[in-house]
């Protein structure tokens, strides 16, 4: 199990060492801003959807590791998805990082993310990207916080 645990914590430090998609989308159709007011973190996101699929997610902020790598390991999950399939994601990998469920098949690398159980006040944390893109989604003006 440690063996195990190790792993995943060298996915998160490498997410938040080298994030991917880690930049500004000039002109994109849908953005939002997230913020956990507990802790500071603070991050943007930017889509580009056509015909109802995520063509390009991207996201720029600050925060802690787990904030940054969260975020860089959903913009690898949900780039090229149906925008149908955000929701039922969001609450999937929701479950994981605040019960002791079994991590549902299709999670992939997001499933690094589910010791973060064991600290609830990190679970704002991993998931402030995802309300973030809730919120572009739903074309929110005004920041979304984790509270």
């Amino acid at each position: 199990m440690n063996d195990l645990r190790d792993l995943y914590q060298e996915v998160i430090l490498d997410h938040n060492k080298r994030p991917r998609n880690f930049r500004i989308i000039e002109q994109p159709t849908h953005r939002a801003e997230g913020v956990n007011p507990l802790c500071g973190d603070r991050i943007n996101v930017y889509l580009n959807i056509e015909d109802e699929v995520i063509k390009d997610i991207t996201f720029q902020g600050a925060g802690c590791a787990i904030s940054s790598a969260s975020a860089s390991l959903m913009t690898e999950a949900l780039k090229g998805k149906p925008i149908g399939e955000i929701e039922h994601l969001f609450e999937a990998f929701h479950n994981v990082v605040t019960s002791d469920c079994e991590c549902p098949h299709g999670l992939g690398k997001l499933s690094v993310l589910a010791g973060v159980r064991d600290y609830p006040s990190r679970v704002k944390c991993a998931t402030l990207a995802w309300h973030a893109v809730r919120a572009a989604l739903e074309e929110h003006k005004e920041p979304v916080a984790t509270e």
